[in-house]
């Protein structure tokens, strides 16, 4: 059975990119952490990483795995914390609504740094509001909103954390691949996967096709990054994902073009009600949010 410390020592893998780095995030010796690792790999009758691979790259099996462990662990530490705080305990709360899927994944860092700094605060990062979450905002239903798309108004404060680029990402061997920038001529009738999100709330469409006059085509859901990825590697569609998401394609047959010349930016905010009774906490989780993303857009660069 695969356990929680599998997934951990997958993800320190991923972040610290050696087996002396991850031993070292995961506080146990290098031959403990090969034990462990050749375990798992017993398990499941497969490699989990490339061997002597720099920088450290995993195999199909190991991608897939590390994929769970990113959308598994964020909820096994929400739960955590909702069990040591105790269920019915009254107590502070932030309520942090999230209008991107793939966020989830890089704000993992930020939800352990938000409490250790705010121990007694609990944490709720959900995406249960995804379509109407700045109503949800005004509502007091949720505390603060990351949203690419601001509605103005006199009761929330917009603070803009980074702005991020959208690129599309094809198979490597797709007709679209060697190309430096894609028109948004050639998307006509291109079947778009992205995840459950209507293709007038995405960005691709919205922000791309749409004001060229552009018509998609089919529109094919996935819930997972990884699901999604596959079947661009497929061939069964193409679609658009900000490059932090790009970085992480888990050595599938892929690569990402410009939209556009210039590219297609798109800019993240932080959303809270300016007489909000969590305004402090708020415009704290916001800069832990801020200094994470920056962090990242400038090692993707």
């Amino acid at each position: 059975m695969i356990e929680l410390r599998h997934l951990r020592t997958l993800l320190a893998l991923k972040e610290s990119g050696s087996l002396a780095g991850a031993a070292k995030k995961r506080f146990v010796t290098q031959s403990a952490l090969s034990h462990q690792i050749k375990e798992l790999e017993t398990r499941i009758n497969s490699s989990i990483f490339i061997r002597k691979s720099k920088p450290l790259a995993f195999t199909q099996e190991g991608a897939r795995l590390l994929n769970l462990a990113e959308e598994i662990l964020p909820k096994v530490i929400e739960t955590e914390y909702d069990l040591k705080q105790g269920l019915n305990e009254e107590g502070d709360q932030l309520g942090v609504g999230i209008e991107c899927h793939s966020c989830f994944r890089w704000l993992m860092p930020v939800m352990e740094q938000f409490r250790t700094a705010f121990p007694q605060v609990n944490l709720d990062l959900s995406s249960r509001h995804l379509f109407d979450s700045l109503n949800a905002l005004e509502m007091g239903e949720l505390d603060v909103v990351l949203t690419s798309d601001p509605v103005p108004g006199q009761a929330i404060a917009y603070q803009h954390l980074f702005d991020f680029e959208v690129k599309l990402v094809v198979s490597k061997d797709h007709p679209l691949a060697k190309l430096e920038y894609v028109t948004a001529q050639q998307l006509e009738k291109q079947t778009i996967i992205s995840y459950p999100v209507p293709l007038e709330r995405l960005d691709l469409y919205r922000h791309f096709m749409e004001p060229a006059g552009v018509e998609a085509g089919e529109q094919l859901h996935c819930d997972l990054t990884m699901m999604l990825l596959q079947r661009i590697a497929c061939r069964d569609g193409v679609s658009a994902l900000p490059t932090w998401s790009i970085s992480e394609s888990y050595g599938l047959n892929l690569t990402s073009v410009k939209l556009g010349a210039e590219g297609l930016k798109r800019p993240l905010f932080g959303a809270y009600r300016k007489d909000g009774r969590n305004v402090r906490l708020a415009q704290n989780w916001l800069t832990l949010v801020a200094n994470e993303g920056l962090a990242k857009q400038h090692k993707l660069n």
